[in-house]
């Protein structure tokens, strides 16, 4: 089983036992905390962005970062962002389009923005970042990028 598949069922199971217990009134953004047996750390966050639900799901592997974000249920474009190494003052990042939409410029930005975030507190970290989302616009990006901040991993 993949780890995406481990993970999923993990979202399943937090879900289901969050309904048996009677289920508690939910806030604009949610965080849960999934099952702690699970080999990766890995946090699950809802929002509603521009009117549409967003599901965000953040994993830390020893040797990367995984966002998932979808108000499709899909995962949509996935990016890959890195620090590059190099003897320059300021830092290089790359971020490159592994599948998906390649012409959206928003979300390389996006990309950016986080890897440019998280190479600040773990610089040896590359980002795989999944967008399946309905509204490419920037205040949801900006949403998405602030709620992946709050609830961070690293």
């Amino acid at each position: 089983m993949s780890a995406l598949q481990l993970l999923l069922v993990g979202v399943e199971e937090a879900e289901d036992r969050e309904i048996l217990s009677g289920g508690r009134s939910r806030p604009r953004l949610r965080m849960e905390s999934l099952d702690a047996n699970f080999p990766v750390r890995h946090r699950k966050v809802s929002l509603e962005a521009k009117g549409n639900k967003t599901e965000i799901v953040l994993c830390s592997y020893e040797d990367h970062i995984l966002v998932i974000a979808t108000q499709i249920g899909a995962m949509g474009t996935i990016l890959h962002a890195r620090k590059e190494e190099g003897m320059s003052v300021e830092p290089t990042f790359s971020v490159s389009v592994i599948f998906g939409k390649r012409d959206e410029p928003m979300l390389i930005a996006t990309a950016r923005r986080l890897i440019d975030h998280i190479s600040s507190y773990v610089p040896s970290k590359p980002l795989v970042l999944s967008l399946g989302l309905k509204d490419h616009s920037s205040e949801t990006l900006k949403e998405i990028v602030a709620a992946v901040i709050e609830n961070r991993l690293w």
